[in-house]
């Protein structure tokens, strides 16, 4: 029951409600006039098998109701058309001077029984009423001449059962309207709640890494501000050159752009050839979606080559139906520290005379 949307749990409710309320009206209400004029019928056993009918599809329907399950279309469908065909048979046997009075005991109870079965179907519920009260209006009139005073009874029991049967059509759909529109809030609200969450999260992770890179900035920073570390220095310079294209690289992943992944290897270009580095790209392939930590794990080899390079270095991006491939070719000054182990790229490197070839590979789903 508690996995059952919230509109089905309503009728569920309304189910249970209208079923015990169709029990007492049968069983309290509709047996003491059906027992009391058993020889007004014609004929008597038409009368006692339609009420059994009626029973029994409150019995049906109680037996669903256990079991916590809304009603299949075949036997809302087929209960309601027993119960009409019950009507129908009980009216028929009523004398002729008994309709809309104690003796019409089904009238009133057959409207129950419809809506315990199409509450959840409210279209074909008013045309269910609507065919009742027809089919008993019609009967009543075939039957014989009346005068003013018996339409006039007849109308008033009409309009009374009529409308506190559709005043309960009317709260059921208000309550469904009102649920249905608790639920789009709810669910609003639980987005809106994700979404902060969510933002939450990307800020914090934002923060985390910038400290990260910058944690491995500031003491290049500091050893230049107080002269430990000479400008001049080959080591200082490589270190320099890492720290630049890493923030670069960084700046460029939270921008919004189609493709990501070039965006940042494009950045990683760039900060090598502000440095008089040649640099050649080249793309191919259809961008695909690639996880901001794995386009880090990706671009890190790169990043390391492109900041030992001394003059010239050829960057490709592939990606395929399976795989995301960043490869440098540079002559590098040493192949230290290029190729790191990763859990989620695999990451090749080797030296080729004064070159070094670097390649991150990512499998994707």
């Amino acid at each position: 029951m508690a996995d059952l949307p919230p509109d089905v749990r309503l009728f569920a409710n309304t189910r249970i409600v209208l079923v015990g309320v169709t029990a007492v009206v049968q069983v309290g209400i509709c047996a003491s006039p059906l027992l009391l004029h058993q020889a007004d019928y014609r004929p008597a056993w038409a009368e006692n098998v339609a009420f059994g009918v009626l029973a029994l599809v409150t019995a049906v329907c109680a037996a669903w109701l256990v079991r916590r399950e809304p009603l299949p279309a075949v036997v809302a469908g087929g209960g309601a058309v027993v119960v009409l065909a019950a009507s129908a048979v009980a009216t028929a046997a009523l004398p002729a001077d008994g309709y809309f009075l104690d003796v019409h005991w089904s009238f009133g109870l057959v409207g129950w029984h419809l809506l315990v079965l199409l509450v959840d179907r409210i279209g074909p519920l008013v045309v269910a009423l609507g065919l009742h009260i027809a089919t008993s209006v019609t009967q009543f009139v075939l039957v014989g001449d009346h005068d003013r005073v018996e339409v006039g009874d007849a109308g008033v029991v009409v309009l009374s059962v009529l409308g506190f049967q559709s005043a309960i059509v009317v709260i059921t759909l208000v309550l469904r309207r009102q649920t249905r529109l608790a639920v789009r809030v709810a669910a609003d609200r639980d987005r809106t709640a994700t979404r902060a969450a969510l933002a939450e999260q990307w800020e914090r992770d934002r923060r985390l890494t910038f400290a990260g890179q910058l944690g491995a900035t500031l003491p290049l920073l500091v050893g230049l501000a107080d002269r430990t570390l000479d400008p001049r220095d080959e080591e200082t310079r490589r270190r320099c050159a890492l720290a630049g294209t890493q923030l670069r690289r960084l700046f460029a992943e939270n921008d919004d752009v189609p493709d990501p992944l070039v965006h940042e290897v494009r950045a990683c270009v760039d900060a090598a050839e502000r440095r008089g580095i040649e640099v050649s790209l080249a793309v191919s392939g259809t961008a695909v979606p690639v996880p901001t930590v794995v386009r880090r794990e990706l671009t890190g080899p790169l990043v390391v080559a492109l900041s030992q390079t001394l003059t010239r270095a050829r960057v490709s991006v592939l990606r395929t139906e399976n795989e995301v491939r960043v490869a440098v070719l540079a002559d590098t000054a040493s192949a230290e520290g290029i190729a790191r182990a990763s859990p989620l790229v695999r990451v090749e490197c080797g030296t080729y005379g004064t070159r070094t070839r670097t390649e991150a590979r990512w499998s994707h789903p």
